[in-house]
């Protein structure tokens, strides 16, 4: 049996043993013949709510939310949709697109032109969102205990449309929707409360779950607190093609986009697998390790107690270098130690989440990675081992443990599997 892998650009072919092992896809939708036509529907026909232009009034001033660059958002399409939506009533000189950058960094002028396309360049502003920047931030009233400050842009808008796309998340439950306002574009110390230990260690804080999460039930309260006016999201294939699209009331779209998700991508399996081989989903996800650790969270979902998770991801930036990904990693000797001190702290520090995840999967689990963009020397320091050839290490695992069963994500993260109770 030949797989294909998601890997950088191009991906990754694997030759496997075809009577042990099962290949783990999402259902296959075509791309959306006419995506315009459905984008245009998504904003007139809402499932919940008034349709854009209703909405839309002379002299608004607007912000639209938009995924940063490691997310595969189709953003032209859906902002030149949104533009035609609002022609003749909002001058594109009054929107500014806020890049939903969360604690990552910002966007470079090449990826903006990339990432948004010449002609929405030049109609519109593009403002990179960053959450350490508290001149850029107001403070609003706390939601529970969650303090919340969000990008100024957004809040004084008077007109805010969010856009995503919808897949499952690996703490969050599914992306899309409420988290394009925040963490997308929330100030650093909301984002610490919302990824803080006690949220990410709960059992619902888990892919597919939105519903008694405590990080998805913070998130959707921030967005409904502080005011969404249009949401608009859409679903994907695995060659990142539109194939449906949602717009209206930020919850209630959600809810539809996340039900339609959820039968494409949560796959039931029938047991744990020995041997688990995961993606992330190539680029852009898999352009960093810290990226990376939603792939390896995907195969730990099926992977037996002490089995081992084959992970390809290119990881052309790095870990990213310079991340407090990187230093906290540094800051113990083995995972078990450096979940101790995550727990164990009262302080929520930048990039934790991930290493607290990461720290989880390796409980369970062996991890090899293969990662062109890092050294070897690199992948051992963040205590992951290094593997250089993806077909080798298998056929290896496969003569020291013969009769072992194979569980491949070709896409990693946009494919969920979970053991069928």
């Amino acid at each position: 049996m030949r797989v294909h892998l998601a890997y950088g650009d191009h991906g990754l072919s694997l030759d496997l043993p075809s009577e042990r092992t099962m290949v783990v896809e999402s259902i296959r939708r075509k791309s959306d013949p006419d995506p315009e036509r459905s984008l245009r529907v998504a904003l007139r026909e809402p499932v919940a709510g008034p349709p854009l232009r209703q909405l839309a009034r002379r002299g608004q001033r607007v912000a639209i939310s938009v995924c940063d660059i490691t997310r595969p958002q189709p953003r032209q399409q859906m902002l030149e949709a949104i533009l035609e939506e609002l022609d003749g009533v909002v001058r594109a000189q009054d929107i500014t697109i806020l890049i939903a950058t969360g604690t990552h960094r910002s966007n470079t002028e090449e990826e903006l032109d990339t990432m948004l396309g010449a002609e929405v360049r030049r109609a519109c502003r593009a403002v990179n969102h960053v959450a350490g920047d508290r001149s850029s931030l107001v403070s609003l009233d706390a939601v529970g205990d969650v303090p919340v400050a969000l990008n100024r842009e957004w809040v004084e808008a008077d007109l805010r449309i969010t856009t995503g796309f919808v897949e499952p998340h690996f703490f969050a439950g599914f992306s899309g929707g409420p988290k394009l306002v925040a963490p997308g574009l929330a100030g650093l110390d909301t984002t610490l409360e919302l990824h803080n230990a006690r949220r990410i260690g709960n059992p619902r804080a888990t892919w597919g779950v939105c519903q008694g999460n405590p990080v998805h039930d913070a998130i959707r309260a921030i967005a409904v607190s502080t005011g969404v006016d249009y949401a608009l999201d859409v679903l994907l294939n695995d060659e990142k093609e539109i194939t449906r699209a949602f717009g209206g009331s930020v919850l209630e779209m959600h809810a539809a986009a996340v039900a339609a998700a959820r039968e494409d991508a949560m796959r039931p399996v029938p047991g744990y697998y020995d041997v688990v081989v995961t993606t992330n989903s190539g680029y852009p996800l898999d352009q960093n390790l810290y990226q990376t650790v939603k792939g390896m969270s995907a195969a730990a979902e099926i992977v037996r107690p002490g089995g081992t998770i084959v992970c390809a991801a290119e990881c052309r930036e790095g870990l990213p270098e310079n991340s407090a990904y990187g230093r906290i990693l540094r800051a113990r000797d083995t995972t078990a130690e450096l979940l101790e001190m995550i727990e164990a702290s009262p302080v929520t520090m930048p990039d934790q989440w991930q290493v607290q995840i990461q720290g989880r999967v390796q409980a369970r689990a062996r991890v090899l990675l293969k990662a062109d963009g890092l050294d070897p020397a690199a992948i051992a320091s963040a205590h992951l081992e290094p593997i250089l050839d993806i077909q080798s290490t298998l056929d290896w695992l496969l003569r020291e443990e013969p009769e072992a069963r194979i569980a491949v994500l070709p896409q990693g993260p946009q494919t969920i599997a979970f053991v069928a109770r």
